[in-house]
């Protein structure tokens, strides 16, 4: 038998949350919408549920409030002798709410190891190289990699292999010197980038497994021949065929690739994508999702990320999720659509959760000066009691707000508004008193959220107020 849930809402949102559910028509619950007798759904406490809400009256097997709702809701399902849950912020995701526990996408696993390259290390300091380290190993790295460079001479290379050996991590070397390479496997270095056809003796002299890459570009033989040397031996290795940018031979190298896969079906093989998101002037997200998809057909076991430029700052956590979502969606056997969101960084699937006349509709019921913002797709909504106002502008808006003699409310307004108009622009999910999504490109402390709340009328302030008063 399914599950039957109780919706507890108020008076404003109870015929968009009784249409949202509606149009979700879903099979795995039952549901019933219940207007607890407030105005507004947000300010909702467990205190007012339980004066207006008796326990002889909850015909269902859980009860799901708002999740703004304030208060003890464990002690409130004990006096309901139901469960009782929060749901989503805003009603529109319920869907989302729903869909993401009953397909039950786990993005903890994953097949793809992550080494990141610290690209300057020969310039920095043991303990800058430590804390690059803790940096990319917070953001999803398994290995940190010791970028050589050309002519640039690496002192305390055996001193930053040591350091970071001792701080926990994995290490790599990289580098086009043999000495330096010689230098790295002797001092422990669990993977030496890069030895070919050409150079393969090294490998004799150090315990590290080599990344191997063709005597040629693009020189495919020679790479198999190189492994096939060292499979003879027992010998672990990865291959790297090179990747190469846009529009200089990309396409080519993944033919590359995939050939590789063809002829060596149980080869680690290797990726180096900081060819393509730090040498195009593309967002990284969308880059990394490619690529990412690409690695899960192939069976691309290994990658080298970069983020050296500044459009690249978030390319390591980028690829941590990517390698989850491509991961699941191999899986699952579905499209990587709807299962997590944390690439899409400019836009959103779903911008607008509400219509225009959805939106009028509710602005209609308004009884308090308390200003609603909301976008949809004819522009930015802006209603009280004392009037309704869309534009496609924010500054149209301002002075049709009579805000002038309250600093702060204005401030509070303003900032709104600015989020707003950046959210109708681009296409994307507004929540009033909500920071915009900017998924994996932005990592914001939950205390950050409430830094700059407005002391003025608003939702955010009234709901405050409720959650401090004294029991």
């Amino acid at each position: 038998m399914a599950e039957r849930i109780l919706f507890l809402t108020g008076h404003l949102a109870e015929r968009r949350l009784r249409k949202v559910l509606a149009e979700m028509s879903p099979a795995e619950f039952d549901w019933d919408v219940r207007d607890i007798g407030i105005q507004v759904a947000a300010l909702m406490t467990a205190d007012l549920i339980r004066r207006r809400l008796p326990r002889d009256a909850v015909a269902a097997d859980r009860v799901l409030v708002p999740g703004y709702c304030a208060g003890d809701l464990g002690a409130l399902a004990a006096d309901l002798g139901k469960p009782v849950t929060r749901g989503p912020e805003d009603l529109h995701d319920i869907p989302a709410h729903f869909g993401r526990a009953k397909l039950g996408v786990d993005l903890s696993r994953h097949d793809v190891r992550i080494f990141a390259e610290i690209v300057d290390a020969p310039h920095m300091s043991i303990e800058a190289i430590l804390q690059q380290a803790r940096d990319y190993a917070s953001e999803g790295a398994d290995v940190i990699d010791l970028g050589c460079l050309p002519g640039t001479p690496f002192g305390h290379l055996e001193e930053a292999v040591a350091a970071l050996h001792a701080a926990g991590f994995a290490v790599s070397v990289d580098s086009a010197d043999a000495e330096e390479l010689r230098r790295g496997g002797r001092a422990g270095a669990d993977v030496v980038f890069s030895l070919s056809e050409t150079t393969l003796a090294l490998a004799d002299e150090i315990a590290a497994v080599p990344v191997l890459i063709p005597a040629r570009p693009g020189d495919l033989d020679s790479l198999c021949r190189a492994a096939e040397a060292l499979a003879k031996q027992g010998r672990d290795f990865i291959l790297d065929p090179i990747l190469d940018p846009i529009p200089f031979g990309f396409a080519a190298s993944l033919v590359r690739y995939a050939e590789l896969r063809r002829r060596m079906p149980e080869a680690r093989i290797l990726m180096g994508i900081g060819n393509l998101t730090e040498l195009t002037e593309a967002d990284s997200s969308g880059v990394n999702a490619t690529l990412f998809g690409i690695i899960a057909e192939l069976g691309i076991t290994d990658v080298l990320a970069v983020r050296k430029s500044p459009h690249c700052r978030t390319a390591i956590a980028e690829a941590d999720l990517a390698r989850r979502i491509m991961h699941a969606a191999k899986t699952l056997g579905r499209l990587p659509v709807g299962i997590d969101s944390g690439l899409l960084t400019l836009r959103s699937r779903k911008p607008f959760a509400t219509t225009p006349a959805e939106i009028a509709e509710t602005a209609a019921g308004i009884r308090d000066a308390n200003f609603r913002i909301e976008v949809a797709e004819d522009g930015i909504h802006v209603y009280n009691r004392d009037g309704h106002h869309v534009a496609r502008d924010a500054f149209e808006l301002y002075p049709k707000l009579a805000v002038a003699e309250d600093g702060a409310h204005a401030f509070y307004l303003g900032a709104e508004l600015m989020k707003a108009q950046l959210a109708f622009d681009l296409g994307k999910r507004y929540v009033q008193d909500e920071p915009l999504d900017w998924g994996v490109a932005l990592k914001r402390a939950p205390e950050a959220r409430a830094a700059h709340r407005a002391p003025g009328a608003t939702l955010q302030e009234r709901r405050a107020r409720r959650r401090e008063k004294p029991k």
